[in-house]
């Protein structure tokens, strides 16, 4: 019975995401390979056929809440890359934009995997619906693996820094962490820096609940004007940088990585601020 309900959910989310995605998409699919094992997923839990009927609300959110528009996405190589985004908004829905973006507009289409915080498969129901839509947990490993087979990878060097900042830091880039550029240098592989416009907006912080956040062991627990997990419709605009590529080895003095690390994250600043120059409204 359990089984049966199971299959009728996923066949009518599948169903949504064909009507959301256009005629074009089930060709677009067929571009996305995938390495699975017996039980339809990868080494990581990722699985393609449980992601096209989970993605059906995101590409609901993608079309028609928060009515993304996408610049540059072309400039995305194939193969291997680390795709390097500013981060904000409380909740995780600019890396899930992001995803759809590339899904759906790349050429080719990609599956991206995101690195998330070690704290997320703590949660309950939560870790395994983020491993079969292709969501790690960003170690070094897990990371240079994914990396070695050619995969397109999503980080935010800011971390819960970004996500979680208050409304009076909107757009102003926290401290970025070194950990992607050291990849980048071990495995070769080009760094396209990402701008995101209007994640900010979809839940400003008006304050933050540290007590209660570490009660439940969240890095922050911010208090939005909606008092729930809840975006506010505000318009996207992702924008994709020229790739970067850096020479250099791994384990450089952290002054000669700091270096690098800034011209990623002057790039990203150059880009949100294109993307802020360029908007007309952010809700409307």
């Amino acid at each position: 019975m359990a089984a049966a309900l199971e299959d009728m959910v996923k066949a009518g989310l599948r169903g949504w995401t064909d009507r959301m995605a256009g005629t074009g998409l089930e060709e677009r699919l067929r571009q996305v390979s995938r390495p699975e094992n017996e039980y339809g997923v990868d080494p990581f839990g990722f699985s393609l056929d449980y992601t096209l009927s989970a993605v059906a609300p995101l590409l609901w959110m993608y079309r028609h809440y928060h009515r993304v528009k996408v610049t540059g996405i072309d400039r995305v190589p194939v193969g291997r890359v680390l795709l390097v985004s500013n981060h904000s908004g409380q909740l995780p829905v600019d890396g899930a934009m992001i995803g759809v973006a590339m899904l759906v507009e790349g050429t080719p289409p990609r599956a991206v995997r995101s690195m998330v915080e070690r704290w997320v498969p703590t949660l309950p129901w939560v870790s395994t619906f983020m491993a079969r839509v292709g969501q790690v947990v960003g170690t070094p490993d897990n990371c240079k693996r994914l990396l070695e087979a050619d995969e397109a990878i999503l980080v935010f060097p800011e971390g819960a820094r970004g996500i979680s900042k208050p409304w009076a830091k909107r757009y102003q880039l926290q401290e970025f962490g070194m950990g992607f550029l050291r990849l980048a240098l071990e495995t070769d592989t080009p760094v396209v820096p990402v701008g995101v416009v209007g994640a900010e907006e979809q839940a400003p912080a008006l304050a933050n609940l540290k007590p209660l956040a570490r009660v439940l062991g969240f890095p922050a627990f911010p208090v939005t004007p909606t008092l729930l997990p809840v975006p506010l419709p505000s318009r996207y605009h992702i924008l994709f940088g020229e790739p970067l590529r850096f020479t250099g080895r791994p384990d450089d003095d952290d002054g000669v990585l700091e270096q690098k690390v800034a011209t990623v994250k002057g790039a990203i600043r150059e880009l949100l601020e294109r993307g802020l120059a360029e908007r007309k409204s952010v809700y409307l």
